[in-house]
Order: C-alpha cells, then sequence, then structure tokens
C-alpha cells in the first residue's frame, strides 16, 4: 500500500508492510512496518537507486522531513531517500504500555525481544525485494542507525552496494558493562566542559535540585521531579546546541513569587520536551541489549554507576549531570514506563540474546562502508569505534573534532558529501 504526497521541493510516497514479527515464524503474528520514500521532482528522480536511513536511538521514528534540506538535499541528488520507520517506532506497530497492555509481563518480554537490530534488518531486506525489484540499495545509519548498519553488513551484505555511518561504529565484543564503563568517563569529561562554559551554571543546578528536594514539583506529564530525573538532562549536553539548550533552560528555572521561590512552569513543560522515556519506551526497555550477545545486561549502567559515586548527588559536593544510561528506577518513576517495570527486569535478565556479529564475516566485508567517527563523542566510545574500524573490511573513516553525536542533524549535507566522497575514493572536499 502507498500514499503519494508532495512537501517543499519533494516527492514522498507512503509505504507499508506486513511482516513478521518473529521470522522464525513467518505465518504467525504480523505487524506493519511504515517507510517513507522521497524522490526529487525531475522525472528521472523516479528511477535512482534507494538510499536507505537508519535511525538512531532505538526506540525512535524516521525523521518526518519538512523540506529539501541537510543530506536529504544531498542524498537525492543521486538517490530515492526511503525512511524507515524501524519497527515499534513511528507508525510501524508502535510500541507503549497502551499497545501491549493485553500481555503479561513475560508475553511482553518475548513480544520486545524481536526489537533488536536483526529483525530491523531483516525487515529491511523484505522491504528491498518488495519495491526495489530486488536489486541492491545504499543505506546510511546515524547513532544506533549506525549498529543496523553493522548488522546489516554481518547478516545480508548482499544486498548492499554501499553503507555510510555517522557517529555510531559499536564494539563488535565488547559487553554493555564495558561499554558504559567508557560511557561514564565520557560523561565526566563533557560535564567538566558544560560547567565550565557556563561558570554560573552549578549554582542554577545545585539551587533547582535542593528546592525539588524538599518540595513536590511535578513536571508537564504529572510524576513528582527528583534530583535523578533532573540529571537525565545531561544526555543533550553531547548534541549539538545541547549544552546551550540545557544551560538557557536552567537559568529559567526557578522564578521569586510572593509565596517564595517556585519552579517555572515554563522549566516544567520544556523539560518534559528534552526527554523522550515517555514517549519512546523501546529506548529504556532494550537500550541496553543492544550490546548483548547470548548474555545479560542485568542493568549494566547501574552496576557501572556504584564505581563512580560522584553521580550520587550531594548537597555538599558538585552536581553532575548522566548521559544516556538507563536505569531501573526509570520504571518506577515515569508513568507510562511503570506498567512495562517486569518486562524490563525481565530483559535485564534474559541471558539467551543472539549474537549481533561474526567478527570473521565482517573481516571479509566487500561492500565499501565510509564513516564520520567523532573524537568528543559522548555517547559512542571512540576508541571502540577505532578498534571495530580496523576489523572490518572496506570500511574508511573520517576522524572529526568538528561535531558532537548528532552532527548530521545540523551538517549533514556537508558531512555526507565527504562520506561519499571518501567511499568512491574521490579528493574530499
Amino acid at each position: 500500500m502507498h500514499t503519494r504526497q508532495i512537501l517543499a521541493g519533494i516527492h514522498a510516497i507512503k509505504h507499508t508492510f506486513t511482516l513478521p514479527l518473529d521470522y522464525s515464524q513467518p505465518n504467525g503474528e504480523q505487524i506493519t512496518v511504515f517507510a517513507r520514500e522521497l524522490r526529487g521532482t525531475n522525472p528521472q528522480d523516479s528511477t535512482r537507486p534507494f538510499i536507505v536511513f537508519f535511525q538512531g536511538g532505538p526506540g525512535f521514528g524516521a525523521i518526518r522531513p519538512a523540506a529539501n534540506n541537510g543530506w536529504i538535499k544531498r542524498a537525492l541528488k543521486e538517490f530515492r531517500v526511503l525512511l524507515l520507520d524501524q519497527r515499534g517506532t513511528g507508525l510501524s506497530t508502535p510500541v507503549s504500555h497502551v499497545s501491549i497492555s493485553h500481555l503479561d509481563s513475560a508475553q511482553q518480554a518475548t513480544y520486545l525481544s524481536h526489537f533488536r537490530a536483526d529483525n530491523i534488518i531483516r525487515d529491511a531486506e523484505a522491504i528491498r525485494q518488495s519495491i526495489a525489484n530486488g536489486d541492491k540499495w545504499s543505506i546510511l545509519g546515524q547513532s544506533f542507525g549506525g549498529f543496523c548498519v553493522l548488522k546489516y553488513l554481518n547478516d545480508a551484505p548482499e544486498g548492499l552496494s554501499e553503507a555510510y555511518i555517522t557517529g555510531g561504529i559499536p564494539s563488535l565484543s565488547r559487553p554493555a558493562e564495558q561499554v558504559y564503563q567508557a560511557t561514564y568517563r565520557r560523561v565526566l569529561s563533557k560535564n567538566a566542559d558544560f560547567f565550565t562554559r557556563f561558570p554560573d551554571a552549578q549554582t542554577l543546578i545545585k539551587q533547582l535540585a535542593e528546592h525539588i528536594a524538599h518540595h513536590d514539583v511535578r513536571i508537564a506529564t504529572g510524576e513528582r521531579l527528583t534530583v535523578e530525573m533532573l540529571q537525565l538532562l545531561g544526555i543533550n549536553i553531547g548534541m549539538e546546541q545541547g549544552p546551550e539548550s540545557v544551560y538557557y533552560l536552567l537559568e529559567q528555572a526557578l522564578i521569586d513569587t510572593a509565596a517564595g521561590p517556585q519552579v517555572n512552569p515554563l522549566f516544567l513543560a520544556h523539560f518534559c520536551q528534552l526527554l523522550d522515556y515517555n514517549t519512546n519506551p523501546i529506548f529504556a526497555l532494550l537500550h541496553e541489549s543492544i550490546y548483548c550477545q547470548k548474555d545479560a545486561s542485568n542493568w549494566a549502567a547501574q552496576r557501572v554507576r556504584s564505581v563512580y559515586s560522584e553521580f550520587n548527588y550531594e548537597a555538599d559536593k558538585p552536581f553532575l549531570f548522566t548521559g544516556e544510561m538507563v536505569y531501573p528506577w526509570f520504571f518506577e518513576q515515569f508513568t507510562n514506563l511503570k506498567p512495562l517495570k517486569h518486562a524490563a527486569h525481565l530483559l535485564a535478565e534474559k541471558t539467551d540474546w543472539p549474537n549481533l556479529y561474526d567478527q570473521e564475516r565482517l573481516i571479509d566485508n566487500q561492500v565499501p562502508v565510509a564513516a564520520a567517527i567523532y573524537s568528543e563523542d559522548m555517547f559512542v566510545e571512540m576508541q571502540y569505534s577505532l578498534e571495530t574500524a580496523a576489523s572490518v573490511g572496506n570500511l574508511t573513516y573520517w576522524l572529526t573534532s568538528e561535531y558532537e553525536h548528532n552532527g548530521i542533524r545540523m551538517d549533514g549535507e556537508h558531512i555526507l558529501d565527504k562520506l561519499i566522497a571518501l567511499n568512491r575514493g574521490e579528493q574530499l572536499r
């Protein structure tokens, strides 16, 4: 099924596909997977090859384009762009506590276990056979989307003509615990950068932390604002323009009233907009599983945090933000995660996750791969990315300090142009 639309400078076609939840049972439960095809407006644009975009996350739908700009503008010069809502996100049988409320906790965990990169790639291959006539296509992955690219190279390289990765080369073998050890160190560095850039930010955040520790303050979605929740704003300080967003929000957090200092309603509304845990539950439920290969995560971020006691807030110590870590208390404090608490624990304890990568196969990779590795990336450890880059055949990379993790969102046309030139052995501009 497909529907045609016209955007600013783009023709768009909406596609929906009915695919198996579990590919080992192809005639069992089915889900819907949605993808939006973008084309230029000239007649020849309808026959260009495809490039498929894998969104970061996990648990986030593909971008919703408004116009022909950014990396899409560069891609449309020679491709049709397919924006895939990965299963469980966007319009692809979206996962929420409402959508799986008819299942018990064990059934929820089993259902959710089918939403990792392995099945995202199986969906993509089924879609390729359907709309690309089986022709090879190119792929582009940002952040977790880069993890999907590696999985595609591992599982179905015969479907690919070339691949691109921005800010998302995973370790092929390191468990979640090692990943988070590196992540905490990166987050400490980002905290130092943030509080150096904004000298009054430590005072502002500590005043707010002390206030909410002694008052029942409710965010716009109804939850009580806790210090632990406040620390979660740190996920933004590793993004392009994220530190500025956090600082400007802190500036407006407390206001003077006749009844004394109060938290600004504007802060409480914008706070919810900077965190996605209530609206994108797959991120909290499956984030640690993206590192699991026949092992359990057992709440790795929480366990590693015990080594970094400086993140445990006390009034007489500096306030520190956390980063991309997922903690079990999410399922006790966030309204839309509470009904999924038991399923989350079962997923954290799951010990039979399938392997994601075959290192012997990847070292013999023949598909050209170009990757942007951001040396200051807070989310994907540079050393682990370089380690993997050396272990994947036919992969070339551009190591840069110019961008933060979501650089493609801010300067995507330039970044993709560089990667295309790199992949094809052309002169970098």
